[in-house]
């Protein structure tokens, strides 16, 4: 009697269906391994910066220099830290029989998964400490504000002393008392003008508080103009000599001089604008071709670890063939 051997294949395809396209286990993994690259390589990069500056002047390296080198370091670890993780997304994914044709692009896009995935995650912390720092900051400021209306009830010059804007500084200047050695000019006619309060009363002459709005609005005006009105001029020439005793010619030279500071800073300002938009502008740009190069360098490493799993490539850490 002849005996008949039938060998089925539905385990190993039963095997072969299990088996996923996208294998979040190997993802997930590839993001743990960039993340903890990163972080590592970023850590001992701080530690190297802390050490090349200096509290003392003209002692370690330059501000600028140590920009570009940072922002150099930071860019070359994140584009390793992101072929480490495709690398190792990779090497762990289990291909699929029927996949032979397509198994070089599903191997790269788990790299990009990798990257995909580590750029939400980052994203997602950020947006949270984003949060955190925008709350905090919020409650700051309400409990100084807090202070502050405290602090103004009982003394209302309060606000005038903690401002520092350009035109604050200027009315300052401009308003400024006269010296008490200022000549004879300025100390006769500040004498003759002594007893005028004394015989019209309070409506002599206006404080110097009601003098700075009006002192204020006319800086603003001329800034925002590029120069300085005849009339607006003249009447800062007319309030300088009535809230300090100087004589007409002193008092349009520190007119003249006080706008000219207020220009100076303001281009200053300006400058300072300009070169922070520059900064920011090529590090937006530096950030993102980083990141697209460190999607490549994703992709590339997934496919070299895909590749040495195939070719059953092994790789040796300090003389020895296991991981660690």
């Amino acid at each position: 009697m002849a005996t008949t051997t039938v060998v089925s294949a539905a385990p190993a395809a039963a095997t072969v269906a299990t088996v996923r396209s996208v294998q979040w286990g190997a993802v997930i993994l590839g993001a743990l391994v960039a993340s903890a690259i990163c972080m590592v390589l970023l850590t001992f990069g701080a530690g190297i910066g802390l050490s090349a500056t200096s509290a003392h002047p003209y002692a370690g390296a330059s501000p600028k220099a140590l920009a570009v080198i940072s922002g150099l370091y930071t860019a070359v670890t994140l584009i390793a830290a992101f072929a480490g993780g495709g690398y190792v997304a990779g090497r762990m994914r289990m291909p699929a029989a029927e996949e032979l044709a397509e198994h070089e692009f599903r191997d790269g896009a788990h790299g990009f998964a990798v990257w995909a995935l580590t750029l939400f995650v980052a994203g997602l912390m950020a947006a949270i400490g984003a949060g955190g720092a925008v709350k905090t900051a919020i409650q700051a400021t309400a409990v100084v504000a807090g202070g502050t209306a405290g602090g103004a009830a009982s003394n209302p010059q309060v606000t005038s002393q903690i401002s520092t804007s350009p035109t604050d500084y200027a009315v300052d200047r401009i308003l400024a008392p006269a010296p008490a050695a200022g000549g004879q000019a300025a100390g006769g006619q500040a004498a003759a003008a002594a007893p005028a309060p004394a015989t019209n009363g309070p409506q002599a002459a206006p404080s110097r508080a009601d003098m700075v709005a009006p002192v204020n609005r006319i800086f603003a005006a001329s800034i925002k103009s590029g120069q300085l009105d005849q009339n607006d001029r003249a009447t800062l020439v007319a309030i300088v000599q009535q809230q300090t005793g100087l004589p007409q010619a002193e008092a349009e030279k520190r007119v003249d001089s006080t706008y000219a500071q207020l220009k100076d800073a303001e281009a200053k300002a300006r400058d300072a604008a300009e070169k922070a938009r520059k900064a920011a502008l090529i590090t937006a740009f530096g950030v993102a071709a980083t990141l697209l190069i460190g999607a490549a360098a994703a992709t590339i490493g997934a496919a070299a670890g895909a590749h040495h799993r195939a070719e059953r490539i092994a790789i040796t850490w300090f003389g020895s063939r296991r991981f660690w």
